[in-house]
């Protein structure tokens, strides 16, 4: 049974006010360690929550028993919560019909692939890898999101995605790569193997460096994760609200370099393309900074209601594990600059360090943008404009907007980083971050050597 007749069939067995989400998934991922393939994972399954609503009050249920049986209770569990919930006067009503844009993000080879692609495409990754051992995944994907309400509203996109990632590590030696798409065909694991062989080549013998203020080049990668995080606080309407926004008090000004623009564009067949959100409200293309200036957040319906100050939805709903969060920009993009390479940015910084990739980052200040973790996979020095020795993780922090508020430039390219665990229900996002050269990069300690 599709989505579509999913939800339809848990709306017509709630059988009054009500709105029904139904999220589905055919997905497989093959993991591999130490250059073995060994932990396939196949998951089939899905998802439908119903919203039943009874006046100023409403209550939610969710589940993957999609059966007569199973939709039945799903509408007497929520039609329950509906009458034990307290009444909630900013509750902004169900969202009505609407048509959403047409988009791409399916393609019809990619949600053929089976677990036997999977795992030669996974083969592939390591067979290009050598010598050296290698550690990550393939997964691709066909999902499917739909929407039916009483008040007329009936949306489906089904949409798919692949990524292969690689992690080549040896005694005192890591690199890293990854590519994200929903065509498969656009994805090259052997590639994606030997850009991580070649960075974990030159990670061998990494020094320390003083803690200190560097200026610095950041691949795609570590931009996309510093980006995501920051988001979660400053760039959706809730944090706005809450007043724990960078944005709050800063909309229309300047508060970032002037070649910096950032939207959440979910239109552009180049991320992971979405035609609707988790209320059925169509997407569209928001500015968020546009050449430094601070432009606005993301809403969805609830915290419109909330602001009454004639905010409107701007289709950011999100699904409802992450409802808490209120709305958020699930198809952030970076406006390239005019650098052909990351050579190019090196020599634009002069003396610094060069950045791969980010782990286990914590915002710390979300009112001041304020980011911490360590490099990972490829840190280095970079002297006279060259891109020199290697150096061992090092522990960061530092404010978002200082990062972006002195950029001496981005390559003209951006490349699409996913964002999605894989542990949750699929629901494929990403960043399209080119990368970027900055005059400060706070080091506070020293880590680890790469490798393992």
């Amino acid at each position: 049974m599709s989505a579509l007749r999913v939800a339809q069939a848990a709306l017509e067995a709630a059988g009054g006010e009500a709105e029904a989400v139904a999220h589905s998934e055919r997905s497989g991922l093959a993991r591999f360690a130490g250059s073995e393939i060994n932990q396939p994972t196949l998951i089939e399954n899905v998802v439908v929550t119903l919203r039943v609503v009874k006046g100023d009050r409403s209550g939610v249920a969710t589940t993957n028993k999609v059966d007569d049986d199973g939709l039945a209770e799903l509408a007497q569990r929520a039609a329950a919560a509906a009458e034990s919930a307290p009444a909630d006067d900013t509750f902004p009503g169900l969202a009505p019909a609407a048509q959403p844009p047409s988009v791409g993000g399916y393609d019809e080879e990619t949600a053929a692939l089976g677990p036997d692609d999977q795992a030669r495409l996974a083969a592939a990754a390591i067979e290009a890898a050598g010598d050296m051992p290698v550690y990550g995944f393939f997964t691709s994907a066909v999902s499917a999101l739909a929407i039916a309400s009483s008040t007329g509203l009936t949306v489906e996109q089904r949409m798919t995605d692949a990524t292969a990632l690689v992690v080549a590590a040896a005694e005192g030696c890591s690199g890293y790569a990854e590519q994200t798409a929903w065509r498969a065909g656009e994805l090259d694991p052997a590639a994606v193997a030997r850009e991580a062989t070649e960075k974990a080549a030159r990670t061998k013998g990494a020094g320390d460096l003083e803690p200190g203020v560097y200026r610095a080049v950041l691949e795609p990668y570590a931009l996309a994760d510093l980006l995501d995080y920051f988001s979660h606080d400053s760039l959706g309407a809730l944090g706005l609200l809450e007043e724990r926004s960078y944005l709050s008090g800063r909309i229309g000004e300047r508060i970032v370099d002037e070649k910096i623009t950032i939207a959440d564009d979910p239109l552009d067949p180049h991320g992971l393309p979405k035609a609707f959100d988790f209320e059925g409200t169509p997407k569209q293309r928001i500015l968020l900074v546009e050449n430094g200036v601070a432009r606005g957040v993301v809403w969805d319906r609830t915290t419109a209601a909330r602001s009454r100050n004639g905010a409107s939805t701007t289709g950011h709903a999100g699904p409802v594990e992450s409802r808490d969060w209120g709305p958020l920009p699930y198809s952030l993009s970076v406006a390239p600059g005019e650098a052909d390479s990351v050579d190019q940015l090196a020599e634009l910084v002069g003396d610094g360090i060069y950045i791969t990739r980010l782990h286990y980052l914590g915002v710390i200040d979300p009112r001041e943008g304020v980011v911490t973790g360590m490099t990972r996979d490829g840190t280095f020095r970079i002297r006279d404009g060259k891109i020199g020795e290697p150096l061992v993780n090092l522990r960061f922090t530092v404010a978002v907007p200082d990062l972006l508020r002195e950029v001496y430039g981005l390559t003209n390219k951006a490349a699409l980083v996913n964002s999605q665990n894989f542990y949750g229900d699929r629901y494929p996002y990403g960043v399209l971050a080119p990368a970027l050269a900055a005059a400060r990069f706070t080091i506070t300690g020293l880590g680890s050597k790469p490798g393992i």
